[in-house]
């Protein structure tokens, strides 16, 4: 009896972990950039509004582009909230599709590309002459920053000295401080921080826009779980549980818009232009 016993328990411990174990695997992961202080902790009321809505989801953070990059295509995630130029990057590769992209409570859905300079600088001409002996800095993998920056025709040929900034606005106190010439940034970290740097002007931009914090689904993640939750996202704005408005409040948004391919038509030539391939490792040498 005692063995019996013995038996019933071990199996009721094994079952226990074997549905422990599936109910990890089932929960869908979600990588979060945290380019900016708090970026992650926004996003945690989506948990419970997905929850709500049927789906058990987990948030991880990346600390930059490149580092979020990675972990998606390394499969450490289902999905992503991506900017644009990892997003195009992720698309080029094959490695996923976009589902949807958030509408700030301004109606804003996409951005683009600016050059920043001290007060006074000359204007951006369009060529890539303009940032000949210049120390220009850029967020890697940005649309609005290094792809930016590399697109432009006969780059590779000018000498210029570029540095790396983990966000945008790392790059703009950089520029500030003077360590920098240069800084090509998202236009709306710019309209948030300009009022700050009083010193700094806009000198040119990227006059074409990029969709604005996609949601990435990697293509091996399960698509029903996937579908489930862009249906529970393009529902946000009409939603009015406790649940919806916490995720709007936090993130700042109305809700969600359907996304796909083809709102990427300018990301793409951008990044293509910048020579990204199927192969590309992330990183440029």
């Amino acid at each position: 009896m005692k063995t019996k016993g013995l038996l019933c328990m071990f199996l009721m411990v094994f079952a226990l972990t074997l549905m422990s174990g599936a109910a990890m695997a089932a929960e869908f992961k979600i990588v979060i950039m945290q380019d900016e202080k708090g970026a992650a902790e926004k996003y945690q009321p989506l948990l419970a509004y997905l929850k709500k809505n049927g789906v058990d989801a987990s948030l991880g953070g990346a600390p930059n582009y490149t580092a979020a990059a990675k972990m998606f295509a390394a499969g450490e995630a289902d999905a992503m909230f991506s900017g644009s130029g990892v997003a195009g990057t992720l698309i080029i590769k094959d490695l996923a599709v976009p589902a949807v992209r958030p509408v700030t409570k301004d109606g804003h859905s996409t951005y683009w590309g600016l050059i920043i300079a001290p007060k006074g600088s000359p204007k951006f001409t369009g060529s890539a002459d303009y940032f000949s002996n210049k120390r220009v800095i850029f967020t890697a993998l940005a649309s609005s920053g290094e792809f930016f920056y590399r697109s432009i025709p006969n780059i590779k040929n000018v000498k210029a000295t570029t540095m790396i900034a983990a966000s945008h606005g790392a790059a703009i106190d950089v520029l500030s401080r003077g360590s920098a010439d240069i800084a090509i940034v998202k236009n709306r970290i710019w309209d948030k921080k300009a009022g700050d740097f009083p010193s700094l002007e806009k000198a040119g931009e990227d006059k074409n826009e990029n969709p604005d914090s996609t949601l990435m689904v990697s293509k091996k993640a399960d698509l029903k779980i996937a579908s489930k939750i862009s249906n529970a996202l393009l529902s946000l704005k009409g939603d009015t549980s406790p649940e919806s408005h916490a995720v709007k409040e936090k993130l700042g948004i109305q809700g969600y818009i359907k996304t796909t391919k083809d709102d990427f038509k300018h990301t793409l030539s951008l990044l293509k232009k910048a020579g990204v391939t199927k192969s590309f490792d992330f990183k440029f040498e």
